[in-house]
């Protein structure tokens, strides 16, 4: 059995770009804004976005190329069992697992989190208090009611999920578009000084963010088995959907900054939301920016399902995980057994209340790191060892494309280390990604040693088979 067996190819261009774009957008843009504009200014945010999208575009060349040599479920997951064998293939796919799973749980945190600013008094039935934060059943309901539509959705097939996932990207942009044209129209350049504060730690403090809130686009390559495309331009869709991203983010953060000041911002929950009140001079518009952030919410909750349950489909029909996970649904054609677990868990996220937010960015992100330094690192191993593997879409610059992205990555990775902007918080984030390696060290300790090659998936499912 292949991990693209069964699946269905239905996904066509503008699937593919609200895909990833939508994946990347996500609700980071209204709830974090205010964070970004005041450790570093709206200069020095916009330039923390350009940098890391440059990064983030450099990896998604890496990830061009070898989505279109290797168009399977799973993605990341095939890359590195070619070239580094089972464990290393493991230790991507478990990775980007936590870190897709982290986004997913995040939305449906997010969601009631959202809902407050437009029903400020929908808080009924207290729980119990998480970190100084009361958690509510009304708002608990919100959260879970969303996760269960959302696995619903997914469940029942790729084709409801990738129509769904374009109306909501199609009202993302009609929103930005409002944002922008507002900012025009009463945005002032008074209101955006100063525009660099904190100095280089500022900067690297919204830098920080960048792999959890660009992390998306490599949810084309796990879908990859349901794209109805050239393989060549799936690899060139990666990429524009990886600058389509940049743009928004640093239209986003020189829009806000402009319609509010720097006192405003600090005292602002959801500075997107109250810029666009200000730019405007109406309460509606502020709403519709909500509306819009729903939508955020709703495109990247639902593309790293489809994403995520994709990879631990990949990672059940290798023998990596148990088979449960590698079952397609008779009808749908979709890993249902993956997307009701991924399901299940953002079901739970929504009880830990509003704290769970910045737990899920941190525990997620550097996870996500994890498994991009392990694609880069697949992907000049196999340049060097496997130079005739046909490859559609061939990485400008080939190599030294990819060193460079070695080293961009790296740097990212130590900005997770203790005493760094990003460290691990203690107890809660190293609870989360201390819990997930545990559970992957039980996987990993029963996995055969498999060496790097073409046929190497082949040998590991023989080699699960055989005990």
């Amino acid at each position: 059995m292949t991990q693209s067996s069964g699946f269905l190819r239905v996904l066509g261009r503008a699937d593919v770009l609200a895909l990833a774009f939508g994946a990347m957008i996500g609700f980071g843009w209204v709830v974090l804004t205010s964070e970004f504009l005041g450790d570093a200014g709206p200069g020095g945010a916009a330039l923390a976005f350009l940098v890391g999208g440059g990064i983030v575009t450099l990896i998604g060349l890496v990830y061009a190329e070898l989505v279109s040599a290797m168009p399977h479920a799973g993605g990341e997951h095939n890359y590195a069992l070619r070239a580094l064998g089972a464990r290393g293939a493991f230790v991507a796919s478990w990775a980007l697992v936590l870190g897709y799973v982290s986004v997913v749980a995040f939305e449906a945190v997010a969601l009631p989190q959202t809902m407050l600013y437009l029903f400020p008094d929908m808080l009924t039935g207290h729980l119990w208090t998480v970190a100084d934060y009361d958690v509510h059943a009304s708002w608990v309901a919100v959260g879970v009611v969303a996760a269960v539509a959302v696995t619903a959705l997914n469940y029942v097939g790729v084709r409801p999920a990738s129509v769904f996932q374009t109306i909501a990207v199609l009202v993302l942009l009609c929103t930005g578009a409002a944002l922008l044209f507002g900012s025009f129209r009463g945005g002032s350049s008074e209101d955006m000084g100063p525009w660099f504060t904190g100095g280089a730690e500022g900067i690297f403090l919204v830098l920080t963010a960048v792999p959890f809130l660009f992390v998306g686009f490599d949810v084309i390559p796990q879908s990859a088995a349901e794209i109805n495309l050239p393989y060549r331009q799936i690899g060139k869709l990666l990429v524009v959907s990886v600058l389509c991203a940049t743009a928004w983010y640093v239209l986003i953060m020189l829009t806000v900054a402009s319609g509010m000041t720097p006192a405003a911002l600090a005292d602002s929950e959801l500075a997107s939301a109250d810029a666009m009140t200000a730019l405007w001079s109406s309460q509606t518009m502020g709403n519709l920016l909500i509306i819009g952030g729903v939508a955020g919410i709703l495109t990247s909750w639902n593309a790293f399902l489809i994403g995520g349950s994709r990879l631990i489909y990949a990672m059940a029909v290798s023998g990596m995980l148990p088979r449960w996970f590698g079952r397609l649904h008779p009808r749908f054609r979709t890993p249902a057994n993956a997307v009701l677990f991924i399901g299940a868990l953002s079901v739970v996220a929504p009880f830990f209340g509003q704290p769970m937010l910045v737990w899920l960015v941190d525990a997620g992100g550097i996870n996500i790191v994890i498994g991009y330094l392990v694609v880069v690192v697949s992907f000049l191993l196999l340049r060097r060892r496997d130079p005739a593997m046909e490859r559609p879409f061939r990485t400008p610059g080939g190599s030294p494309t990819g060193a460079a992205a070695l080293v961009l990555t790296l740097g990212l990775a130590v900005l997770y280390l203790p005493g760094m902007p990003a460290e691990l918080k203690w107890p809660s984030e190293w609870v989360i990604v201390g819990a997930w390696w545990l559970a992957g060290a039980f996987f990993l300790a029963r996995l055969p040693r498999i060496a790097p090659g073409a046929d190497a998936e082949e040998r590991l499912i023989a080699a699960v088979e055989s005990r």
